[in-house]
Parts: C-alpha cells; sequence; structure tokens
C-alpha cells in the first residue's frame, strides 16, 4: 500500500487547505482526520515537489533585498541595510537617504535600558541633525567610545563623541554619559595613568554594559581628512599610515584591508576609550558609510571583526561586493 505521505493528491489537498484556505495545520488534523505530524511530512511534501511555490518579496524594492542578504551571507555578518537611491541623487540626496535609513534602522534596535557606545564624526552626527523626530523614543544611556576632547580647540564640536552622545540622548531619549579625556595621548605612560583616575573609571565601567555600538568608517584623505583638520594626526604621520596599507579607521583606530591593526600599534594604542578587544565583544556594532570610497574601509572593518552590522548606499554596497 502507498504511503499516506506518498499520496499526492493528499499532498495538494492539505496544502490547499494550509496555504489557500488559512486553516491550521491541526484544523486540518480534524479535518481531514490524520496526525499533526502527517501534516507537517504532507506540507513538506507539497514545497519538496513543487506543488508549492512559495515566493518572498521585498515590499521596497526586490534587487536592495537580494543585495543586503548577498553581503550578509558573503561577509557572514548580522544585517546589511542598503539605503534607496539612484545614481542621478546628488550627494545631499544620497546623504539624506542613508541618513533616514539608520535613523529608521536604529530606531528599531535601541530598546528601553540599554547602554549604546558612540563614536565621533560627521557621520553620525548626521544621522540626528538633519532627520525627523523619533515617534517612539527609548530610555538609553549613551555612552562615548573614544575620548571627547580634539588637540584643535577651533575644531568642530559637533563630531567630537561627548556631543554626539548628548545629540543621540535627545534624539532617542535617555541620557548621556561625558567622557572629559582627550582623545589621543601623546605618551601612552601618561594616558594609563590618566585612565586610573577614579572619574575616568566611572565611564570606562559603562564600557562592560555596552550592547550596541555605533560608529562612522573614516578613510586616510591626506587633502581633506577630518583627523588632519581637527589635529588628531599630522600629514606626514598619516602618509606613513597610507605607504604601510591604512585603509580606513573606527573610533581613531586604525587598520588595513585584512583588518589587521598591528603597524598602527603605536597610534592605536595612544587612542583614549573603548580597546579594539572590548569592542570585538559586543553584540551590535554598527558601521555607517557611504560613497565607493569608503568600501575598502568597510571590508578591513568586516574582516577585522569591528563592524557586524552595515547601513550604507547601493554605491558603496555594490563596490564592496566587487572587492570579494
Amino acid at each position: 500500500m502507498k504511503k499516506i505521505v506518498d499520496d499526492l493528491r493528499l499532498i495538494y489537498k492539505c496544502c490547499c487547505l494550509y496555504y489557500l484556505d488559512d486553516m491550521s495545520q491541526q484544523e486540518i488534523c480534524n479535518h481531514i482526520g490524520i496526525s499533526r505530524a502527517t501534516v507537517s511530512r504532507l506540507l513538506k511534501a507539497g514545497r519538496d515537489t513543487g506543488i508549492v511555490n512559495i515566493q518572498v518579496k521585498n515590499p521596497v524594492s526586490l534587487s536592495y533585498g537580494e543585495l543586503e542578504r548577498k553581503i550578509e551571507k558573503e561577509f557572514g555578518i548580522k544585517e546589511v541595510v542598503v539605503a534607496n537611491g539612484s545614481p542621478l541623487d546628488s550627494k545631499e540626496e544620497q546623504m539624506n537617504r542613508i541618513n533616514t535609513e539608520a535613523l529608521r534602522y536604529l530606531s528599531r534596535l535601541f530598546k528601553d535600558g540599554d547602554y549604546v557606545g558612540v563614536s565621533m564624526g560627521s557621520t553620525l552626527n548626521n544621522v540626528v541633525k538633519d532627520t525627523p523626530d523619533v515617534n517612539e523614543k527609548s530610555e538609553c544611556t549613551f555612552v562615548p567610545v573614544v575620548g571627547g576632547i580634539s588637540s584643535n580647540q577651533q575644531s568642530d564640536r559637533s563630531i567630537h563623541a561627548n556631543e554626539i552622545a548628548n545629540s543621540y540622548a535627545n534624539k532617542f531619549g535617555g541620557k548621556a554619559i561625558q567622557f572629559f579625556a582627550p582623545a589621543l595621548f601623546a605618551d601612552i605612560s601618561v594616558m594609563k595613568g590618566f585612565m586610573k583616575e577614579k572619574p575616568v573609571q566611572e565611564v570606562l565601567n559603562y564600557y562592560e554594559k555596552l550592547s550596541t555600538v555605533v560608529m562612522g568608517v573614516g578613510i586616510p584623505e591626506i587633502g581633506g581628512s577630518t583627523l588632519v583638520q581637527h589635529g588628531y594626526v599630522e600629514k606626514q604621520q598619516l602618509q606613513k599610515y597610507i605607504d604601510d596599507g591604512v585603509v580606513g579607521d573606527l573610533s581613531l583606530k586604525f587598520f588595513d584591508r585584512s583588518g589587521d591593526t598591528d603597524k598602527f600599534k603605536e597610534f592605536n594604542d595612544r587612542v583614549s576609550g573603548l580597546s579594539l578587544s572590548q569592542l570585538k565583544t559586543i553584540s551590535n556594532r554598527v558601521g555607517i558609510a557611504s560613497g565607493k570610497q569608503k568600501a575598502e574601509a568597510l571590508l578591513g572593518a568586516i574582516r577585522g571583526g569591528m563592524i557586524n552590522i552595515l547601513i550604507t548606499d547601493l554605491e558603496c554596497a555594490e563596490e564592496l561586493l566587487k572587492l570579494i
């Protein structure tokens, strides 16, 4: 006698009841008079034999959804968000789109009671500066993961980590911790002594509570580098790092195309705040970057385990896949 799960007529009927008539598996059990386990096997047989063909369509853009999933699988990262856009968009339009997507994603990611680390830079500032208000705010604690003081006192304060923490607390709800320390020390021994001070230790203790850290991804541009403009690094020093293969920085810490930081240890070790080893233990490591010029830096950051969630634009996403 033919097994019940090989009965094509019964497979078809069971699939129709489940997928077309919206009956539950238990209702099908009662209706046909078979066990729940048999219903489950019949539904699986329907998919395996092609009687049922399930399609999941991205309501925004199928191509964008496929691109996001491809990057997630190729690089083994948790989630990728590609901002909608067109090659004809102006730079301002592109930035507005990625800022809106970043705001939407972070609003979903942040939960009441979360401790969220924030880095420095114009990318993070722009996410909250020119975007709509958040309807449902979360009570998070925003913590700078890099020192908040630049050696250039004329620099734009809005890109410093302390200001970023304040801006995010105002935007998303919650409170901000202030980290009153130089972002970069000239002498590592001085930094180690400074980090032992009680007010600093109170800030560093928050790092153990972080569930998320949000970072912009920098690239080493001699002519227009934020790091040079704000006095974090001299042009000659940056050029040396470029010659040594640096492709980007996260929270002022340099890395190469493979995600290696060893060649830049002398500089990285003088940056105050969250260490790279601590960063890699945090569950959600969000990197935000746009433009194909950032693709190689993203490649290094992903390979080095420094980011596992990416928010970017179409141009950068496509360029990233070309680097595989």
